[in-house]
């Protein structure tokens, strides 16, 4: 199918596949980019409460964001959400109309992380403050208004990677239980070999070779791109993970290892659904003012939260 053609205007706009890429950017301009693109998802949705939060972590104090939907008086469950932007770019603010619109689709409480990023903090310090927090959600969830027995993980590019090994390591340590996981056009694997990464590397905004600058910065320079903990499609052994929902994008360079990460989860007896939206383009679930396919999938994303925590 072809390219959503708003998509199409808006690439040609910044120049198609010669537009400036990320990787000749410093840190700081990428970041004051990624700021701006913030505004590309719409105005920012009402919600019953949102207030930020700080939990001890293991490199300091984590701030998280919590939005507490509108509700009935019944007491709701809490979806933890991680941002994108490579492990380098991105937080609170550039993710919060993701999480405000999860919030009120989901009927959950929504935490949103701020974990440390790269290259000030490399991997795996930001998948640690991911861990650490959903360990401390769900002990103190109740603390927030929801109930930290029904719990789910979801994030969107480098925020479903980390959303896939937490899963992981809620498995591998005993809990916390999770009853569900939305992996929102995922890396899964650093070592970017997928057809998909060729084939859509150029030309669609996320570019093969921002996806090899992010990697660069997060693994450092004795980085393994096949360890299992950056790369989730590496694991040995996916069986007793949470159920899972995999979003991808037909114009995305991460499309084929999502859908292979998703396969692999199947083949594990994980229960897995796939979406694909085949004619959007990598974070088109953050461009709401582009295209109102943002808002259906954000509103198909908050319906399988919705059911997957229901009592």
């Amino acid at each position: 199918m072809p390219l959503d053609p708003t998509f199409q205007i808006m690439l040609d706009s910044l120049g198609g596949v010669d537009a400036p890429d990320l990787a000749d950017l410093t840190i700081d301009e990428a970041r004051s980019l990624s700021d701006g693109l913030g505004a590309l998802d719409g105005s920012p949705e009402p919600v019953d409460h949102v207030e930020d939060r700080t939990i001890p972590g293991p490199g300091g104090d984590i701030t998280v964001r919590v939005y507490r939907p509108e509700g009935d008086g019944s007491i709701p469950g809490i979806l933890l959400w991680f941002h994108g932007g490579g492990w380098v770019l991105g937080d609170l603010d550039s993710t919060d109309g993701m999480a405000r619109k999860l919030a009120n689709g989901s009927g959950a409480v929504v935490v949103s992380v701020a974990y440390r990023l790269a290259p000030e903090h490399q991997f795996p310090a930001g998948l640690d403050d991911c861990w650490t927090a959903l360990q401390w959600v769900s002990e103190h969830g109740d603390e927030l208004g929801g109930d930290p027995t029904r719990l789910a993980v979801s994030g969107d590019s480098a925020g479903g990677n980390l959303a896939a090994l937490v899963a992981i390591k809620a498995r591998d340590a005993g809990g916390p239980t999770l009853r569900h996981q939305v992996l929102v056009y995922p890396i899964t694997d650093l070592t970017m070999s997928s057809a998909s990464m060729d084939e859509n590397g150029r030309g669609y905004m996320l570019t093969k070779r921002s996806m090899q600058w992010f990697t660069d910065f997060y693994l450092g320079p004795h980085g393994d791109a096949k360890d299992p903990m950056a790369s989730p499609l590496y694991a040995d052994d996916l069986t007793g993970l949470a159920p899972a929902t995999v979003i991808t994008a037909g114009y995305d360079p991460l499309r084929d290892e999502g859908e292979a990460y998703a396969e692999a989860l199947g083949q594990a007896g994980v229960p897995t659904h796939v979406e694909r939206y085949d004619t959007m383009i990598h974070g088109f679930m953050s461009m709401a003012s582009i295209s109102p396919v943002a808002d259906r999938a954000l509103d198909d994303v908050g319906a399988i939260v919705r059911s997957a925590l229901a009592n």
